[in-house]
This record gives C-alpha cells, sequence and structure tokens, in this order.
C-alpha cells in the first residue's frame, strides 16, 4: 500500500495511508491533483464521489485523535481542503471556471459583463416572462427554456475546454450559465411565492 504524505509548505507533518495508485499529495496541489483526476470539464461525478470519500477516510481528523495537536490540525487542514475541492469540481459551473481559472483566464464576472447580445435579449424575455408568472403552468414553461440553456451552455464549456483548449471563449460561456445559474433562483423564489 502506497502512503500520501501530507505536506504543510515543506514541513512533513503526518502521512495518510492510501490505495496503490497514490502518490505524494500537498495542501497546495490543484483540485485534480488532490483527487488524482485529468484536468477535464467533463467527470465521471461517481469517481470523484468515491475519491472524495476515500480521501475524507483517510485524512479525518478523528483516526489522529492520539497523534498530537499538531497531527490533529494538519489533518483538520487536509479534510477541509479535499471539502472544498470536492465542493469546486462536483460543480460544472464552478468546475469550468477554475479550469478556466487554471489555465490562465480569468474569469471577472464582477468586471466583465459582456454577453452576447442574443444572450441580453433572452435575459429580458425571461425576466418579462417572470415578473408575468401568475400560474405554476408558467413557471414550468420557463424552466424548461431555462434548463435547455443551462444544458446548452454546459455541453459548450466541456466541448471550449475539453476538446477546443478554447479557456477565452469558455470563460465568456461560464459567466453565460453564471447569470442561468443566479437566475435559477429567481424562478425558484417565484414558485415558491406563487405555491402560498
Amino acid at each position: 500500500m502506497s502512503v500520501i504524505v501530507v505536506v504543510v509548505g515543506n514541513l512533513l507533518e503526518f502521512n495518510v495511508n492510501l490505495s496503490p495508485d497514490s502518490t505524494a499529495l500537498s495542501l497546495q496541489s490543484n483540485d485534480f491533483e488532490l483527487f488524482q483526476l485529468t484536468p477535464k470539464a467533463e467527470l465521471d461525478s461517481q469517481m470523484l464521489k468515491e475519491r472524495w470519500r476515500e480521501l475524507q477516510d483517510r485524512c479525518h481528523p478523528d483516526r489522529f485523535a492520539s497523534s498530537g495537536d499538531s497531527a490533529r490540525r494538519v489533518a483538520m487542514q487536509y479534510s477541509v481542503r479535499v471539502n472544498e475541492a470536492y465542493q469546486r469540481l462536483r460543480n460544472p459551473l464552478t468546475r469550468f471556471a477554475y479550469l478556466c481559472e487554471l489555465n490562465g483566464v480569468s474569469i471577472d464576472a464582477e468586471s466583465n459583463t459582456s454577453m452576447p447580445s442574443e444572450f441580453l435579449v433572452q435575459q429580458m424575455q425571461w425576466r418579462e416572462a417572470l415578473e408575468e408568472a401568475q400560474v405554476e403552468a408558467d413557471i414550468n414553461h420557463l424552466q424548461t427554456q431555462v434548463d435547455l440553456a443551462k444544458e446548452t451552455l454546459e455541453r459548450s464549456c466541456i466541448e471550449l475546454i475539453d476538446q477546443q483548449k478554447d479557456f477565452k471563449e469558455a470563460s465568456a460561456s461560464v459567466r453565460s450559465l453564471m447569470f442561468v445559474d443566479r437566475f435559477q433562483n429567481d424562478i425558484d423564489k417565484r414558485a415558491d411565492i406563487l405555491a402560498r
């Protein structure tokens, strides 16, 4: 059985036994390195979940209860780092944004709000439809449109990142996907109001 060596800076803190294909990792590894996955937009969610469980099982602070304060602290840091990476990788939107960032293209969602004119028109139409929604059927119709747009944008990001390696164009799709994701929250709120 191989060993993952948990390193904070250059200080060896403790070892975590892992499966035979394990390699030395540090808290500074990127998320994909941490989970020993190829950096790709399209991931096998079941494999990601299995690796997360394996890492959590082997670095859980309770396993180091008798190892001293230093080892428990590092185990906690490692456990938190694994959870943060898992949350980022399991969500397609955050995974796509992370891949763009890893490849030197910032999403700049706060400062770069430029979007294709067709998408802006679609946003306005959705907003109007949401404001005018009076019954559950109106919300369901709008939800169908948003789900289709989200699926299309996710496929576009996967193509741009995994096949074309066009991270600049992918970042524009990620910004659009961020809007769709936020708009989904607005739909959910409106649906709650109509359900009352």
